[in-house]
């Protein structure tokens, strides 16, 4: 929908008093937005009846969908139960105490303790804390500089993002904060050189790793944060051996790996993990989103026995572990999270992933024969789809040409939800997608495609 709006409708009340993140804001003003009134399975209902395939499973997270009852009715119990309690001074939940449990007994590699919170955000910033105090704890308080990747995204709090490499989210909020580096980024069909194979790709990101933690200084580099497909980046899966080359250079130099796993855990790439698809050995794994399919804000930080120890010993000398939100292990997410996990496990979603996704990956390759599109690549039920104006070459749509939003644009029109990240369009659906949704998603996103060709044909080469 479009302005003008009606003075009392409801699109002219969100514009009056309500801010859209990651919006362009003052052009909101002018066109307001899609507003969502219901969701059914995979898919989601504005405000005039719209119907639209969530590709997207709204923010990469809603996995189970839009209408599963079981993660309402487990929410209803617990409010009936027990609204809230709180982790503070020695108190807590019964339900924190189960999902801790499950959560530890999916860890990809052992892992000691859970730290929960209430969103990815919050999740990875606990996690920076927790390496400068890890730091302190072991008597090397010069090792502090955090390492992550151009286009990582880890979350919008203040440390958050700067350890994210997304610069439009740096500008004029002054970060990223002092110590705060970022390395390349693992998009191999972007950044390959002419007859660069991936390994040769993934050993030249590695020596960059390397020389930055040498140009820093090892013994001031203290972490590197990694997502093992990188997300808000542009669904970019990395390259065959990157993560085996990175990981050799961090243990060289001792340097804590932190696995983001907020949008690839609990099955989005095939397994419960991306730490398991990718062969990634973690010091502390974050999770969010999928932890309780989003139907409550909930999120997890999974530290190994090291880290639990330092933290043990600092607490013990200082007399208390002094951090915590209001919200965290709050006692109706835990409870809906631990609901989810059990569904995951009866109706073995995790092998319907793998079963379905080939539908996935296959049709949106196929779509490389379309003329706005250079390379797709994913795993899993996650993929990006790289717009491309010149294939042979390589070249790009110039920016003014805004190809992202358009295709994204269009498939809106035409019914499908996708996410433009620049000119790369992400899909991350909802995990229950049945091969029949997955081959509607891709004629959708033809019809999108088709719909911005007029438009962008102009940029393309004859």
């Amino acid at each position: 929908m479009t302005a003008p709006f009606a003075p009392n409708s409801v699109h002219a009340r969100d514009i009056a008093y309500v801010v859209h993140h990651q919006t362009d804001i003052a052009a909101y003003r002018e066109t307001g937005g899609t507003l969502m009134a219901r969701g059914e399975g995979v898919y989601v209902y504005d405000e005039g009846g719209k119907k639209y395939l969530e590709a997207m499973a709204g923010l990469w997270c809603a996995s189970l969908g839009f209408s599963e009852k079981r993660l309402a009715e487990a929410a209803y119990k617990q409010m009936l139960q027990l609204p809230y309690y709180h982790h503070f001074f020695a108190k807590g939940n019964l339900p924190s105490v189960e999902l801790a449990e499950r959560v530890l007994a999916l860890a990809p590699v052992p892992m000691s303790k859970v730290l929960f919170s209430c969103s990815g955000s919050e999740a990875n910033d606990t996690a920076i804390k927790l390496v400068w105090y890890y730091h302190n704890a072991i008597g090397k308080p010069k090792k502090k500089k955090i390492i992550g990747r151009v286009r990582g995204y880890h979350g919008n709090t203040v440390a958050a993002v700067s350890v994210s490499g997304q610069q439009a989210m740096h500008v004029d909020f002054d970060v990223p904060l002092p110590g705060f580096r970022h390395t390349e980024s693992p998009n191999y069909y972007r950044g390959h050189t002419d007859g660069e194979t991936e390994e040769q790709f993934a050993t030249r990101m590695a020596a960059a790793l390397e020389q930055l933690i040498l140009d820093e200084g090892p013994d001031t580099v203290a972490a590197f944060f990694g997502e093992p497909v990188q997300g808000a980046g542009g669904a970019i899966t990395p390259p065959a051996t990157y993560w085996e080359k990175m990981q050799a250079v961090l243990r060289k130099y001792d340097v804590l790996l932190v696995a983001d796993e907020v949008i690839c855990g609990f099955g989005r790439t095939g397994n419960v993990w991306g730490c398991q698809t990718y062969g990634i050995k973690p010091d502390m794994l974050s999770c969010a989103k999928a932890l309780s399919a989003s139907y409550q804000p909930i999120s997890a930080l999974l530290v190994n026995e090291k880290i639990y120890q330092a933290m043990l010993g600092e607490s013990k000398k200082i007399g208390s572990f002094a951090h915590g939100f209001t919200y965290a292990a709050h006692p109706v997410p835990c409870a809906v999270a631990i609901e989810t996990l059990k569904i995951y496990e009866e109706r073995k979603i995790f092998d319907h992933v793998r079963e379905v996704s080939p539908v996935m990956q296959g049709g949106l390759k196929s779509t490389e024969d379309h003329p706005l599109v250079g390379n797709a690549r994913g795993v899993g039920l996650i993929a990006g789809v790289e717009l491309m104006a010149d294939k042979k070459t390589r070249t790009p749509f110039p920016a003014e040409a805004k190809a992202g939003a358009l295709v994204e644009r269009t498939c809106l029109e035409a019914g499908l939800i996708v996410r433009a990240i620049g000119d790369r369009i992400a899909f991350t659906p909802p995990l229950i997608m049945t091969e029949d949704n997955l081959r509607e998603m891709v004629a959708l996103f033809r019809k999108g495609l088709d719909a911005a060709y007029p438009t962008l044909k102009p940029y393309l080469p004859g």
